[in-house]
């Protein structure tokens, strides 16, 4: 059973040929979750992919989990954990369990905190109202 839709002329990498070719990450305006944004190369075989955040301090503050996912775009949303240090660094990790692994890719972004919850804050501009 073949799981992904044709498309012309593109070439799946065989498991020792996948690679991530692009992590980027971006905070949401609450500043207590990070978008992360993840693409590899079309693949024959679905891999695992194990996707770290570490703050500055190099302390784990989120982690997540893909395995065999079914498409080469893949789009999460990690929330963080913790005492807020920067600069942030996502790292991920591309590995089949019983086979080849890519080396981690990392991206490294800093964290705005999060306002006070008694700070007004206007929806529309999001941000911050005006007092």
């Amino acid at each position: 059973m073949d799981f992904f839709i044709p498309e012309d002329n593109l070439q799946r990498m065989s498991p020792e040929e996948t690679r991530i070719t692009s992590l980027r990450a971006e905070q949401y305006p609450d500043g207590k979750r990070v978008h992360i944004n993840l693409e590899i190369t079309p693949f024959q075989k679905r891999p695992h992919i194990e996707v770290t955040l570490f703050n500055g301090n190099g302390d784990e503050v989120a982690t997540a989990s893909i395995v065999e996912p079914m498409i080469w775009k893949i789009e999460i949303t990690m929330h963080l954990r913790g005492e807020f240090y920067n600069p942030y660094t996502a790292e991920a990790r591309l590995f089949y369990p019983d086979g080849p692994t890519d080396e981690p890719k990392s991206f490294s972004f800093d964290i705005n905190p999060p306002r006070a919850d008694d700070e007004p804050f206007d929806p529309a501009q999001g941000k911050p109202a005006a007092v």
